[in-house]
């Protein structure tokens, strides 16, 4: 913003300047001019440096935001790669955990069989017994009769 307004100032002191010779209004003698023209001079010397001081700050600025920049591209490229090992990672663990899950179901029905198979087992056994039982009562009772 202030660039820009020394910018204008200068124009314009330029400007004065220049009409003031157009017109022809200098005059060698007349010193009161001279001096104004000279303080003009030392000012609009005052002006420009500035605003080159102005511009070479903004220069500088610039090439530190275009490092930046550069410097934050760079992250965004490491990062990108990052994620994409990271989904790749993940769509691995992805894929372990529903063969996982699908082992899971089938242990799990596997084990209810076996469950139901023993359960079964016991419940025969527990027959067999009875009715063994039953055979060596009826075999002492017979013994016991003779």
């Amino acid at each position: 913003m202030t660039n820009l307004c020394v910018n204008v100032q200068v124009r314009k002191y330029k400007a004065i300047a220049e009409q003031k010779q157009k017109n022809g209004t200098e005059e060698t003698g007349n010193t009161d001019e001279d001096d104004l023209q000279n303080g003009l001079d030392h000012h609009i010397l005052d002006l420009q440096r500035d605003a080159n001081r102005q511009i070479s700050d903004l220069k500088f600025k610039l090439v530190k935001s275009e490092q930046e920049v550069t410097a934050l591209e760079q992250n965004i490229i490491r990062l990108e790669g990052q994620v994409s090992r990271y989904k790749t990672s993940a769509e691995a663990a992805e894929k372990v955990e529903d063969e996982l899950k699908v082992e899971k179901r089938k242990l799990q029905r596997e084990l209810r069989s076996a469950l139901d198979r023993i359960d079964e087992l016991e419940a025969s056994n527990s027959h067999l017994t009875k009715r063994l039982e039953k055979m060596k009562a009826n075999r002492s009772a017979l013994l016991a009769q003779q």
